[in-house]
Formats: C-alpha cells, structure tokens, sequence
C-alpha cells in the first residue's frame, strides 16, 4: 500500500503529482526544483544556488517526515547547463561532508525543466530501521 504525503512546510506542487511516496519502507521523493517556500516562485540565481536552495527544501522534508540522511539512497540531478555542474557539486559537498555517507547519484543533462529551472533532484529514501546492516563498508566515507 503506499501513501501519499504532502509538505505543510514546502510551496505546494505547481501540478498535479505526489510530493512525497511512501510504499513500506520506501519513500520516493518527486523532483525537486528551487521554489521558494513563501511564493511559490522559482529561486532566480545559478546552478548551484538552485541546487542549495534544493538541498535547504529537501532538509525542510526531511525534518516534517522524520527522514535522516542515513535513510537517503539514491539521487538523480538534472541539469540544463552541465558546463555549472561543479556548482551543484560545491551545493552537494555542504550537506554530504566528509561525516555523512553520501547516497548513490547519477547525473543527467537536459534541454529543459519545469518553469525554466537549472536544476531538479529526485531523492529515494529507505527507512527500515529494523533491517540496519551491522557490517557495511562506509568506512572509507569518514575521516580517520
């Protein structure tokens, strides 16, 4: 069976889908473009100021749903100027530090995305906390 869950935090949809999935253990989160949360208006700036304001929202839903970044496991990036990725990569290296495992990525270039965006992220969280794996190898991930 599987959920829908809306943000009360978040600018609501600017069309018809699902913000938030949730189906057991899954969360899948809709592409997230850089709307600003009191207009609803797409943020004006760069890639990696998208991306920012991206990752500050996708914070916003974590936080409302109890998700962590331990639970994210997979992210695709699209993009309509490639040439700024390390931009959205700098936006990236602020969230994900040397002390957070990062999730799976892949990265796609577009021609275009909703309302003239730069930048769009999907993110796929899973949440079992009784499932946890007791021997990962995330090590590598953090600091000595």
């Amino acid at each position: 069976m599987r959920q829908a869950l809306i943000s009360k935090k978040l600018s609501a949809p600017l069309f018809r889908y699902s913000q938030l999935i949730k189906a057991g253990p899954n969360y899948v989160c809709s592409g997230m473009i850089a709307l600003d949360n009191d207009s609803g208006k797409l943020v004006e700036g760069d890639s990696g100021e998208q991306a920012v304001k991206i990752l500050e929202n996708l914070k916003i839903l974590m936080q409302e749903f109890a998700l962590e970044l331990d639970d994210l496991v997979s992210v695709r990036i699209y993009s309509t100027k490639f040439d700024q990725f390390p931009l959205i990569n700098q936006a990236w290296e602020e969230v994900f530090t040397e002390n957070v495992v990062p999730p799976a990525r892949a990265a796609v270039g577009v021609s275009a995305l909703p309302v003239n965006a730069l930048v769009e992220m999907e993110f796929v969280f899973y949440k079992n906390r009784s499932l946890e794996l007791k021997n990962h190898n995330s090590d590598r991930w953090h600091k000595p």
